[in-house]
């Protein structure tokens, strides 16, 4: 009554907790000691995440011999390079804002509105201007563009100009407010596997300065273009591939690498349900000197032929080798179907329907080919020497290339 003998529940459970208790006290000093044993060796092969630096004082007992004192330094790293890094590039990242101006047949009807908006790159500060590199699709069709600073300023830039083939343009501001220019790097010597980081304003402004990483996923990708919709491949853009996320409102901004130096200006991304992580950067070797021509003449001077041509591989076989004539050893080439009057073309005497098989000995099978070794091999004024069919009969020309405006 009020108490319990020796073989109740009560006194069992206390005498089972003291014989629990006991072990556990010394496992703790066991585990403890081993511990301040190891300690030493641990920080010495470097194997801890953080560095330990021992303070040294005066001992009174050996009389002044330094000895190392229990108590520990424990310095933590917690600043990031990726941190810093986009720290200081982030400022020189902008949004670049397309405004059209709202028309009809009769008039133009008020303040142009926003159609779009992108990301750019702040690249030079001189003589009060500052200079914007973006993609030629964020600004094509503006009115009025505006550039929105890091800190939310808005500036009226003017288009310096632009490239489709590219899809680069360079816009001009007051250089007022603006604080940081970002540093090219090198995009010739990156490697597969290297982390890259890209800056910019996906879905517009609402999320401004969002910052991605990812890595170099693959070099010198060939992405196939259509510009005026048609269903046909006008040209090929050679592109760094990254996983870092690039979204729509990404396109124009910073692809940067570790070090905080712009290898690539972010220009698209494989938009279907299946595919993920395939983002796609202009090199930034391409874009140096792309944006310096824009500079200085507001556009990009390539040679020039002055005719439109067509693959044969677009046309089922059985229609052109009827029509065309062409001997059977010939299954290649680009097929004239229109020349521009006073061309380099017209005045060569090339004519429509006539079949170019090669350009100073080079094959060529489609107008990327064509295009391609006119605009990367060739410069206005330099001479082309084109072998081509007329009625089954070979004929070679030499035209002086023009210049396309």
């Amino acid at each position: 009554m009020g108490y319990y003998d020796d073989h109740s529940p009560a006194n069992q459970r206390q005498k089972g907790r003291r014989r629990f208790v006991m072990p556990t006290i010394v496992g703790v000093v066991l585990g403890a000691v081993l511990v301040l044993l190891a300690l030493p060796a641990l920080v010495q092969t470097n194997i801890l995440p953080y560095n330990i630096t021992p303070n040294e004082q005066q001992s009174a007992e050996d009389g002044g011999t330094p000895t190392e004192d229990p108590a520990q330094t424990v310095d933590l790293n917690v600043t990031s390079q990726i941190t810093k890094v986009v720290e200081e590039v982030s400022p020189a990242v902008v949004g670049v804002i397309n405004l059209q101006s709202q028309q009809n047949f009769w008039e133009q009807r008020g303040d142009p509105e926003q159609a779009g908006a992108g990301s750019g790159v702040i690249y030079k500060k001189e003589d009060g201007t500052a200079y914007v590199v973006t993609n030629y699709h964020v600004i094509e069709g503006a009115s009025e563009i505006e550039v929105v600073l890091s800190d939310g300023t808005r500036k009226k830039a003017q288009l310096v100009g632009g490239d489709v083939f590219t899809d680069l343009a360079v816009l001009k501001m007051s250089s007022e407010k603006v604080k940081e220019v970002a540093e090219f790097g090198s995009s010739d010597n990156l490697k597969v596997g290297e982390p890259a980081i890209a800056i910019g304003n996906p879905l517009g402004l609402r999320f401004a300065g969002s910052v991605t990483k990812g890595i170099i996923s693959g070099k010198q990708r060939a992405i196939p273009q259509d510009f005026n919709g048609d269903g046909q491949k006008d040209w090929q853009s050679e592109v760094i591939q990254t996983d870092a996320a690039i979204n729509p409102g990404n396109s124009g901004g910073a692809l940067i690498n570790i070090e905080g130096q712009v290898i690539g200006i972010n220009s698209m991304k494989i938009a279907q349900s299946a595919v993920e992580g395939i983002g796609f950067a202009i090199p930034i070797e391409t874009v140096k000197p792309i944006i310096a021509e824009l500079e200085q003449y507001g556009q990009v001077n390539r040679a020039f032929i002055g005719i439109e041509a067509y693959s044969l591989s677009q046309v089922p076989t059985s229609e052109w080798r009827n029509t065309l004539n062409l001997p059977e050893g010939v299954d290649g080439g680009l097929y004239i179907r229109s020349i521009t009057r006073m061309s380099p073309a017209d005045k060569a005497g090339l004519q429509p329907l006539d079949v170019i098989t090669a350009i100073d000995g080079e094959p060529v099978e489609d107008i990327i080919d064509l295009r391609k070794y006119l605009y990367k091999q060739k410069d206005p004024g330099d001479e082309l020497e084109i072998t081509y069919y007329r009625e089954g009969e070979k004929n070679t020309v030499t035209l002086t290339l023009g210049s396309q405006q």
